[in-house]
């Protein structure tokens, strides 16, 4: 009887009929299919901002102007960051590998509200739309953070395009966490106890937690700068009697939870990785689900450690500093655990496992550099400087870039019913691993030595590290380049995949590959998803099963 109120009930969705056509994929409710959608335009994004990174990084090569004016450069550098962060980083996972991914693991047929899904996207495209539409007024040279007075003197029409589309996608980001927030807390199947749920579900909770509460800050913040810009109302300009720092304030609100709406899913896909690929239970299930509640949490009071030399008093740079070390805590919990579940375990190096371990290497490296940060007399000396630069990367993309490719080499299978090449996946990684480290691990050494970040020009005793972080981030290009080629090609010529590839306990595993219209046929069997005892593996499907399940072919 439960199972089929659960399956009634998963089941009423209004307007679902499988249709084929571009008609069909425009005005789709299947959450797998918007989650594709979401995928290629997050992709495409990237593939942009990367290549205005490659741009930069070729500019830099001399300490003299090579093919870039400065202005030119400041907007380089600027777009990269706003698209890399707004239109990639923060919706990417939750939206692409989120949406595809979430309500098979839960068993559902849909998210809790098609609708509201498909709006979300739309209004991603939209305010993507107008975002771009910055270049198109002039471009935009004030960095990613919009920090005023750059934003606000004299009125910039790419300010103005940038700020309103990053308030559109706002409300993309806003939807999406609530949709999730009841698909987790309404469409779990009977048997699915919040200790049952898988880990990537307990992250993107914690991440629609964080997109909820955090974002209309930062919707607020960009209203209160565009009406600032186009009436000349002072609220941050101090020749109308506003506070520029008080734009710092609102906008780190909002922008240190960001940091975690961006990485907290990359945790939930690594303690997947970690538990199938060493054929092992995760180690301290509780505590890695609640340290992401808890970073949801603490991310919320930590943002004044931006702020250090902003002149605020000694003792609020005190408080903040205290509470930045804090946040720390739940983010080792997690390592930790994760170093235990690999401790004698049945290790198998597939290129998502591969990704798995590069990202302990590199989020590791990314959360030890922070404490300097976070130290007071540290952070004066470091503030503004390319280690500051280094820092945001190996989080951001050692920790969330890293951590989706990951996801999406584990999860790729099972979205497109292809296997990839297997070798050139693993070299790819390898390709990544090397330019990441030799890109951004060099700017930690010129940073220390005071070279200053957003710089067009530098000392020449700088240009040795510059000459080496480039030619790092060319071997990065090749590597994710491959990595688009061998995907892709999987499409054409990639063999079948089976239903469970990597031996998963996972609901998603249950079902075909990809999942059929409705998911399921039938209610799946709810069980412990990192019990792997129950799965053997069938040499003729090259694929694993339930033991007693019959052998498909």
């Amino acid at each position: 009887m439960a199972e089929n109120n659960y399956l009634q009930r998963t089941h009423c969705v209004l307007g679902w009929k499988k249709e084929t056509g571009l008609l069909s994929w425009l005005l789709t409710l299947d959450h797998k299919r918007i989650g594709i959608m979401y995928l290629g335009s997050t992709l495409g994004a990237f593939l942009v901002a990367g290549l205005l990174a490659l741009a930069v990084r070729t500019e830099l090569l001399t300490p003299e102007p090579l093919f870039m004016s400065s202005d030119t450069y400041n907007r380089a550098f600027t777009l990269h960051g706003a698209i890399m962060v707004f239109l990639f980083i923060i919706p990417s996972v939750p939206g692409a590998l989120g949406n595809f991914v979430l309500p098979v693991m839960l068993g559902a047929k849909d998210v809790a509200f098609p609708r509201l899904n498909l709006t979300s996207y739309y209004l991603w495209i939209i305010g993507a739309v107008t975002a771009v539409c910055a270049i198109l007024v002039g471009g935009l040279d004030t960095g990613w953070t919009f920090y005023t007075p750059y934003s606000t003197e004299p009125i910039r029409q790419g300010v103005i395009f940038m700020t309103l589309g990053a308030f559109i996608l706002g409300f993309s980001s806003i939807f999406t966490g609530l949709n999730f927030l009841v698909t987790i807390h309404k469409l779990r199947p009977p048997g699915m106890t919040w200790f049952r749920l898988p880990l990537f579900c307990w992250g993107l909770y914690a991440t629609a937690l964080m997109q909820i509460l955090a974002t209309p800050v930062l919707g607020i913040t960009l209203v209160l700068l565009m009406v600032e810009s186009t009436m000349g109302i002072g609220i941050f300009n101090p020749q109308l009697g506003g506070d520029p720092v008080l734009f710092q304030h609102f906008f780190w609100f909002y922008s240190h939870p960001a940091v975690y709406i961006m990485i907290v899913p990359g945790f939930g896909i690594i303690s997947e990785l970690v538990s199938v690929f060493s054929r092992k239970h995760i180690f301290g299930y509780s505590f890695i689900a609640f340290s992401s509640v808890a970073i949801a949490m603490l991310s919320f009071i930590v943002w004044g450690h931006h702020m250090f030399t902003s002149g605020q008093s000694v003792l609020v740079n005190t408080i903040f500093s205290a509470l930045t070390f804090s946040v720390a805590i739940p983010t080792a919990v997690k390592i930790y655990n994760w170093v235990v579940t690999l401790y004698k375990g049945s290790i198998s190096f597939e290129t998502p496992m591969l990704y798995a371990l590069a990202f302990l290497f590199l989020f590791t490296i990314g959360g030890l550099t922070g404490f300097p940060l976070a130290t007071l007399a540290t952070d004066v000396h470091l503030h503004d400087t390319y280690f500051v630069v280094a820092h945001f990367h190996y989080v951001m993309m050692g920790g969330l870039v890293i951590s989706m490719l990951g996801g999406l080499h584990y999860w790729w299978p099972k979205m497109t019913g292809k296997m990839y090449n297997e070798k050139l996946g693993q070299i790819a990684c390898g390709l990544v691993f090397i330019g990441f480290n030799l890109t951004f691990f060099t700017q930690f050494l010129m940073g220390s030595q005071g070279m200053p970040r957003r710089y067009h020009t530098y000392a020449s005793e700088f240009q040795i590290y510059h000459q080496f972080s480039t030619a790092g981030s060319y071997i990065l290009a090749a590597g994710l380049f491959m990595t688009a080629f061998y995907l892709i090609a999987s499409l054409v010529n990639g063999r079948t995949a089976p239903e469970n590839p990597w031996g998963a306990a996972t609901l998603e595993w249950q079902t075909t590959s990809p999942p059929h219209f409705e998911n399921f046929e039938a209610a799946p069997t709810v069980g412990d998803p990192y019990d792997f005892s129950d799965l053997t593996y069938d040499p003729k499907t090259e694929g694993w099963v339930r033991k007693g399940a019959p052998a498909t072919a």
